[in-house]
């Protein structure tokens, strides 16, 4: 079994297709994008997995790898073909043996059309990017086995339906309609992504001058350190022509990610959102940011970080679910990033969660903030709390005004080389574009392992 093209190069197909659910081809789509295409097609006993489908997998990823292209696989299968027994398991396990080799070095896809269930969804959990139809739903284990082991009985789409993806477990990067609509959403997605890990991505076209200032940025800061406001407001104000792809919109909403491009560069967002959760960091939200500055270090995509956070969400509940070891996932993403990093701080920046937004101690390129920036252990009335305890009203109040005059101004961490400049928010767009033409060859020499060891 092989996968050959014609003289053209613009169309691959199996030279022996396998009777049954998966099919793979090699398509371009409608943007001129070359991608290796999966369907595992739900109409063929129901999508069970026989060892030869998932012998298709595999060749598809490996083709994929070989030829530095995208892998898209469209899923709707209700999982291994229980008639093959053990022959399907070790099919699948080739499947899933190659997409885990694509990580990292091909973008990968899942489009989930229909059922996803054991197997199946796991080979979801291990692509970049998952795409929900709304009459899809994917599990490990399904409602039956729910209701014997819990006596809970639960519907498909309680269980594992879009949205219950889309907002509970993350799994679902993004939830649309139809096929149609999901193939839009990948062809929209890939604008912004290289072929594979040895290339760049390309530069877009825009009129959109890089000089063009963005006083409408600042002005949504609300005049008091707790206003609420939406963060996507600045994202879209520094971006070229007001665009910008969010990923995982409903999910860990206290910080968005996202793609959007900055003088025609693509580059990943990773803003705090004061919206919910006040901007806070919690284990979702660390889980997410990780996952995305992951990838956009994987394919060569410069990363904006837009800082307005009190710092780590705190609970008993989170500690003991292990905040420690997820807050430490995005720690460890922007530590071990090559790509251009440049950071803003819009806002506030405390304590810990100062540090893992990609501070300047953890090694970005260029770290800004906005005159009204408070950097610090914690804000003036958290302090109060600890070093004034005994003190009277006026006394606190008197504390609170001196230490944020003497601490919390970004003037101090310039001066300490901690912030880079203290910019006028009209000119943030200016700064960073300058910023990535001048990153736009950054290289770094890596020390060679066989891998690092990431707090999962």
């Amino acid at each position: 079994m092989a996968l050959t093209t014609d003289s053209s190069g613009s169309d691959l197909s199996l030279q022996h297709m396998v009777p049954g659910a998966a099919h793979a081809s090699v398509r371009l789509l409608s943007t001129g994008r070359q991608v290796v295409w999966l369907d595992i097609e739900g109409s063929v006993h129901r999508g069970a997995l026989s060892a030869a489908a998932s012998s298709v997998i595999a060749l598809a990823a490996q083709t994929a790898l070989s030829k530095g292209l995208p892998f898209i696989a469209v899923m709707e299968s209700s999982g291994a073909d229980i008639v093959e027994g053990i022959a399907a398991l070790h099919g699948w396990g080739l499947a899933a043996k190659a997409l885990a080799d694509c990580s990292g070095i091909v973008p990968t896809v899942c489009i989930v059309s229909g059922p996803a269930v054991s197997g199946p969804a796991l080979l979801i959990g291990l692509a970049d990017f998952v795409v929900m139809t709304k009459d899809s739903y994917a599990f490990v284990s399904g409602p039956a086995m729910v209701a014997d082991f819990t006596g809970i009985a639960i519907s498909n789409e309680e269980l594992g339906g879009p949205d219950a993806h889309a907002r509970h477990s993350g799994a679902a990067t993004a939830v649309v309609h139809d096929i149609a609509e999901a193939v839009s959403w990948v062809e929209s997605l890939l604008t912004y992504l290289p072929d594979s890990v040895h290339k760049i991505p390309d530069v877009l076209y825009t009129q959109d001058p890089d000089t063009r200032r963005t006083p409408e940025a600042g002005a949504v800061i609300p005049p008091t350190s707790t206003g609420s406001y939406d963060v996507r407001n600045v994202i879209t104000a520094l971006s070229d022509d007001a665009d910008f792809f969010e990923l995982r919109p409903l999910w860990a909403t206290n910080v968005v990610t996202g793609l959007t491009t900055m003088a025609g560069y693509p580059v990943g967002v990773v803003a705090n959102q004061p919206m919910s959760l006040a901007g806070t960091l919690d284990i979702q939200a660390s889980q997410k940011a990780a996952r995305f500055v992951s990838m956009c270090d994987a394919f060569n995509i410069p990363i904006i970080t837009l800082v307005d956070t009190p710092g780590f969400y705190p609970g008993k509940d989170l500690e003991w679910r292990g905040m420690i070891r997820h807050g430490a996932q995005l720690v460890f993403a922007y530590g071990r990033a090559t790509v251009p990093r440049i950071c803003v701080i819009l806002r506030k920046s405390y304590g810990g969660a100062y540090i893992v937004m990609d501070s300047k101690e953890m090694g970005n390129d260029l770290c800004l903030a906005w005159p009204w920036a408070e950097l610090a252990v914690m804000g003036a009335g958290q302090a109060a709390a600890i070093l004034q305890r005994r003190a009277t009203p006026e006394e606190k109040a008197l504390f609170e005004e001196d230490y944020s005059a003497r601490l919390l101004n970004p003037y101090i961490a310039a001066e300490r080389g901690y912030v880079d400049a203290v910019i006028d928010p009209a000119d943030t767009r200016t700064e960073i574009c300058a910023a990535l033409h001048m990153l736009r060859d950054k290289r770094e020499n890596l020390i060679k392992r066989k891998h690092d060891n990431s707090p999962l």
